[in-house]
């Protein structure tokens, strides 16, 4: 079959008048192009990869060992020898590794403690939060502690002991997943859902105890209950034997920028003693920050 002069077929002629592919094509189930995927940053020309596996062995020392020799210093930090070596060099140089004496092991150094003095000489939250934790810890004589979320978990950056100290393992800087603490599930509860799901998505769901709850629908049951009475009561999930409350600490918009919460000895309080006589508390207490710092509380 010959084409008429000068025109073209009508394939062609859609093409050229929608600019791309026609309306009919397109109804009879042409598939968009998938969205492009995010890109990864450390994909950037402003990445600095030696900085990242600085980093990586400052937290190879995350775990149990206080102190490694080269060898696992390389293999906790996912680095080959020579690179750890390299590495752990400039860092002892510099002063924030050391060679512990007698032996081929290198330890941390208190001079990293420098930038922990600098955060929390810099936060005016925990400025202003100060007078009313220490007033909480002085009137119930119980253990009192302020948290930030730091991805999926809650990071201590506060801590007033009370007369009877249990967990003393746990200090300012310490960790634990946002959604096995009360403090952390308070906090949550003033997210938006879509960023507690994230949260819930990227949190490792292993339990801490053999009372941590790890089903998805329960922890979002929990941060919806949370939300409702305004704080949270978790018993033996992130630690056996400890009983924990918790609050919020809100923002002029309501959205969540820390928690506080007291934690008890299981041996002489009952859930129904901590949510009948401490909840309240901690929530005069949330409240009370989140108006001096922000102007405003909103439930």
């Amino acid at each position: 079959m010959t084409r008429t002069a000068g025109r073209k077929p009508k394939a062609e002629q859609a093409v050229t008048e929608t600019g791309g592919a026609s309306a009919e094509s397109t109804a009879a189930g042409m598939t968009a192009e998938p969205e492009a995927k995010k890109a990864d940053p450390r994909e950037s020309s402003l990445f600095v990869g030696s900085t990242e596996k600085t980093f990586q062995i400052l937290h190879a020392f995350d775990g149990p060992h206080r102190q490694m020799p080269l060898s696992e210093i390389a293999r906790a930090a996912n680095l080959d020898r020579s690179a750890a070596q390299r590495l752990v060099y400039t860092l002892e140089v510099l002063g924030y590794l050391r060679r512990v004496h007698g032996t081929r092991n290198y330890a941390l150094t208190p001079k990293l403690l420098q930038f922990s003095y600098n955060y929390l000489r810099a936060n005016e939250l925990i400025e202003k939060a100060f007078p009313y934790l220490l007033d909480i810890s002085r009137s119930v004589g119980e253990t009192v502690n302020m948290q930030e979320l730091d991805g999926t978990e809650i990071v201590y950056v506060a801590r007033f002991p009370g007369k009877h100290l249990v967990n003393i393992e746990f200090m300012v800087g310490s960790r634990l997943p946002a959604y096995y603490t009360a403090s952390g599930t308070a906090i949550l509860s003033r997210l938006s859902e879509e960023e507690q799901e994230d949260i819930l998505a990227r949190t490792d769901l292993r339990p801490l105890t053999p009372f941590t709850v790890c089903d998805p629908d329960q922890l979002r049951a929990r941060v919806r209950e949370a939300g409702e009475k305004g704080y949270a009561l978790l018993i033996n999930e992130a630690v056996m034997g400890d009983i924990s409350v918790g609050a919020a600490i809100t923002d002029e918009h309501g959205r969540a920028v820390a928690g506080l919460s007291i934690s008890v000895p299981a041996t002489r309080w009952t859930p129904e003693q901590v949510e009948r006589e401490l909840a309240r508390h901690v929530q005069v207490a949330a409240a009370s920050i989140s108006v001096h710092k922000f102007g405003s509380y909103s439930r």
